[in-house]
């Protein structure tokens, strides 16, 4: 198995487990014998979403106090990467609402017990009028809070904490440190609890399809395409527009990093290629000093692909569970998602672990995820590349908004590009 990576096993054990189910379709054995390897798995990646969000949303907001060192450009940047962001939210809302991939396929006979509560929740909380849930955010006590899973307090308590110990300068280097200690551990048992994917995949589809036969995998058909599908319209339309605005065509960014984006597409990982990508801004006319800052910081705080996948998957999932989103519940998930996907590093899969974080608190039931876990790398690659695409947009908008853009630099550096090409 070590032969293979990760993405290979899972896709091994999504399609071992849809040939298990299919042949044994409507036979109780298989959910008897293969459902608990997939509750284990299931146990085993809620773990994992307290201690992550925590250290990591504390380490991320604790980094904005470096960021208002910097002044006119760090807080330039934050806003123009909050405007993208929420507009990669909102695509993918629209995406999911337009197009509802996740309907057609009826899960709500899957591990009743737990969609029973998850719905009660939902429904909960969207008796909930906008005051009460405000209030709700603010907890009574942290520790109840972590203990009950209350993801919206305990993204509240974070924020304020990490805000805290950027204030406290020198004296908060060591709780940030700490933080990031855990942060770092924390993903070093993500990606060991990972490796056991492929049988929570095996297990987790086989018992679907052995229920619902086959006709339940035509709505993931539908996820993988439509992601792709909303990824391109985000970059050529969204990102076509604001690279217009700032003297250069999306196509141009494309073409002189079309190496780095094939690498970061195969290898999911946007880390890969951040070296790269500064210094091609550069070339392409960007400061050092703000392209040095600009595009390490959109690593946390600008993941439009990511955000954009985010908002659609977790409807995708509400549709699949048949649990009704109303524009209340999709204005939390948006706020929710514009909190969560900051602070997270751009390494394989990160986007799944927000997810986890992210479902729970408008009401999602977390199990979805399994039954997406076997494509998600197929949207990983996609998500990736609009990362790249925007974050190195981000160092050209930032440079001509402090009106140090040099202009022939630029020209010369595409001319010599289209002249490679030629």
């Amino acid at each position: 198995m070590k032969r293979f990576g990760l993405a290979i096993q899972i896709v091994v054990g999504l399609i071992l487990g849809i040939l298990v189910g299919a042949i044994f379709y409507g036979n109780p054995a298989v959910s008897t014998y293969l459902q608990p390897i997939g509750d284990i798995f299931l146990r085993l990646i809620k773990m994992i979403v307290v201690p992550i969000v925590i250290s990591t949303l504390i380490v991320g907001v604790a980094g904005v106090g470096d960021i208002k060192k910097l002044g006119k450009i760090g807080g330039k940047t934050i806003l123009y990467f909050e405007i993208v962001t929420t507009i990669a939210i909102v695509i993918g809302l629209l995406a999911a609402n337009v197009f509802q991939p996740g309907v057609g396929v009826d899960m709500s006979t899957l591990q009743k017990t737990d969609i029973h509560t998850y719905v009660e929740t939902a429904e909960t909380t969207q008796s909930h009028g906008f005051v009460e849930t405000f209030v709700n955010i603010v907890p009574k006590n942290v520790f109840d809070a972590i203990v009950r899973g209350d993801m919206l307090a305990i993204i509240f308590f974070s924020v304020l904490f990490g805000l805290g110990i950027a204030a406290v300068g020198e004296r908060g280097k060591p709780v940030l440190a700490f933080f990031q200690g855990v942060a770092d551990a924390m993903f070093w048992v993500v990606n060991t609890i990972m490796k056991f994917a492929p049988f929570g995949v095996f297990a987790l589809i086989g018992v679907t399809v052995s229920k619902f036969g086959l006709s339940s995998l035509i709505p993931l058909g539908k996820l993988v395409l439509l992601v792709h599908f909303a990824m391109i319209f985000f970059i050529l339309v969204v990102l076509g527009i604001i690279a217009r605005i700032s003297g250069i065509r999306i196509t141009q960014i494309i073409r002189i990093l079309k190496d780095e984006l094939l690498l970061a597409y195969s290898t999911s990982s946007s880390e890969t290629v951040l070296p790269k990508i500064m210094e091609k801004m550069e070339k392409l006319g960007c400061p050092k000093a703000i392209a040095s800052f600009v595009i390490p910081t959109g690593y946390s705080f600008n993941l439009d692909g990511s955000t954009l996948y985010q908002a659609l998957a977790a409807l995708f999932i509400a549709q699949m569970y048949g649990i009704h989103m109303p524009i209340s519940a999709q204005i939390t998930l948006m706020l929710v998602l514009m909190v969560t996907s900051k602070g997270i590093a751009g390494v394989p899969g990160v986007s799944f672990v927000v997810l986890l974080a992210t479902l729970g608190s408008v009401g999602i039931p977390l199990e979805g995820l399994a039954f997406i876990a076997g494509v998600d790398r197929l949207m990983d690659m996609a998500r990736t590349v609009v990362n790249v695409v925007g974050n190195s947009l981000a160092a050209v908008v930032i440079s001509r908004w402090e009106g140090q853009f040099d202009t022939a630099k630029a020209k010369k550096y595409l001319s010599e590009i289209s002249g490679k090409a030629a």
